[in-house]
């Protein structure tokens, strides 16, 4: 794997390096799935620190893991050799101290003291909160986070000052990592590779796609071959990781409505639901309604994976790699080169959504799909001035037409959507294509003020030059 390097996480970067410098308590909380970059983040801050401790639990005993924190933290404050192991009293003497405190993977220190977040707050009322000291809980596993941190009934609850729930990057920071640099390939390298930190590394831009989904992913002995069935067993301790694998493989090959994955799974529908709400919470899968309905009361869903690398391999790994040992260095020629196109459908769909705001420049309410009986719109932006933009996608071999046009008109017609300030509404028509447009839906965009034409080259951040 390519030596590791940091990239990006500016905002986040800003957060943590303001709140260090701020003269009151505060208790930060940074948090997100395994492989995003959050151990590297958080080094990051308070790498030119004199008055912080870094320090990464780990699966011990607690008395290990208290005099392993010792051995690191004297270094930088050399008082704590003489202070009782003891979390409440090593914490009160570095408030003293107004110290940066980051304990990184603090699931297992609950895990081998569950009482430690209730420490914690008792320390934070009595003495830390009328310090200038910094605490930073750093965890992956998303369960324990949000239970013993985060929600209404952890001891912690109301204490801290600041959350950063780590998403993974966007294409604009992830695509320095992408091989090759025309705007196609970062499409397609965003939709295999996503941007997951730890996926991102793994890639060597002087290879092409193909050769890096071949090698990191395809091939038995692959750093990415077996991830998506790693941190299913490992990383959350998922009981019944059979009946996940094939709900998951079942969202990754097109089934998205609730009754489809629960036929092709297996599954009983009722007890579905618990399932997904698993998947949602460890940020895998992700649930779509039309974004004209109410969340809260729309029966309509369909679910999507939201990590690109879980999709591709639950399609073209999960079940099949007994055939992809056999076929060897001709894997993706043969088990994948034939249907990515099919595969890319999907997923540039989910790039110009993102795009959408860059593109058309508005403020969006919402952005996201829309399907109503056999009508379906595959970018539907709902802007605060009244103007709903709607865009068709089109990732293949031909060109789009003046049909493909009409066709985005009639299903926005059927669109009820009334702009929530009162004002008459107005529809702006994007069409999105790999392949171009015909010369008559050129001359279209060229007669009508409400029709936007756009290729790979203008998704793409820092797109190829004309």
């Amino acid at each position: 794997m390519a030596t590791q390097r940091f990239v990006d996480r500016g905002d986040e970067l800003e957060l943590l390096e303001s709140r260090f410098k701020s003269d009151t308590a505060e208790l930060l909380v940074v948090y997100g799935r395994r492989r995003l970059g959050k151990s590297a983040l958080v080094r990051e801050a308070v790498r030119d620190r004199a008055d912080a401790i870094y320090w990464q639990a780990t699966e011990e005993t607690t008395a290990a893991q208290l005099e392993n924190f010792v051995d690191t933290a004297s270094e930088t404050f050399p008082v704590l050799e003489d202070i009782q192991r003891d979390w409440e009293a090593l914490l009160r003497a570095l408030g003293r101290e107004n110290a940066v405190v980051v304990l990184d993977e603090f699931p297992y220190l609950v895990e081998s003291d569950d009482a430690l977040p209730s420490k914690i707050q008792r320390v934070w009322d009595t003495h830390l909160e009328e310090t200038g000291t910094t605490l930073v809980l750093v965890g992956s596993s998303i369960s324990i986070m949000e239970d013993k941190v985060l929600s209404g009934g952890s001891p912690l609850y109301g204490r801290r000052t600041a959350t950063i729930d780590l998403p993974p990057l966007d294409l604009a920071d992830a695509q320095q990592y992408y091989p090759g640099d025309d705007s196609d390939t970062v499409v397609q390298a965003w939709s295999v590779f996503g941007g997951t930190p730890y996926y991102l590394q793994a890639l060597d831009p002087a290879r092409s796609l193909a050769e890096n989904v071949q090698s990191q992913i395809l091939s038995e002995h692959g750093v990415l071959h077996n991830e998506p069935e790693f941190l299913l067993r490992t990383e959350f301790g998922i009981r019944e990781p059979q009946t996940y694998y094939t709900i998951l493989r079942a969202i990754a090959t097109g089934k998205r409505a609730a009754n489809e994955i629960a036929g092709f799974a297996g599954v009983d529908s009722n007890a579905l639901g618990s399932y997904l709400s698993k998947l949602r919470r460890l940020r895998l899968v992700e649930r779509d309604i039309p974004v004209t309905a109410d969340p809260n009361s729309t029966r309509k869903s369909r679910y999507r994976l939201k990590e690109p690398l879980f999709r591709f391999w639950f399609r073209y790994v999960y079940g099949q790699q007994g055939e992809l040992v056999q076929l060897g260095d001709d894997a993706y020629e043969q088990a994948v080169k034939p249907t990515f196109t099919d595969y890319m459908g999907t997923m540039f769909e989910r790039v110009c959504q993102n795009a959408l705001p860059a593109l058309i420049e508005k403020t969006y309410q919402r952005i996201g799909y829309w399907w109503h009986k056999h009508y379906e719109i595959d970018v539907v932006g709902l802007a605060s001035d009244g103007t709903l933009v709607a865009g068709e996608c089109k990732y293949t071999s031909r060109e789009m037409t003046e049909g493909d046009l009409a066709d985005l008109e009639r299903s926005v017609s059927q669109v009820q959507w009334t702009p929530p300030s009162g004002t008459e509404r107005e529809e702006h028509y994007c069409c999105f294509c790999r392949s171009g447009f015909s010369e008559d839906l050129q001359q279209v965009a060229a007669d009508r003020a409400d029709v936007s034409l756009f290729i790979p080259r203008d998704i793409v951040p820092n797109g190829d030059p004309e």
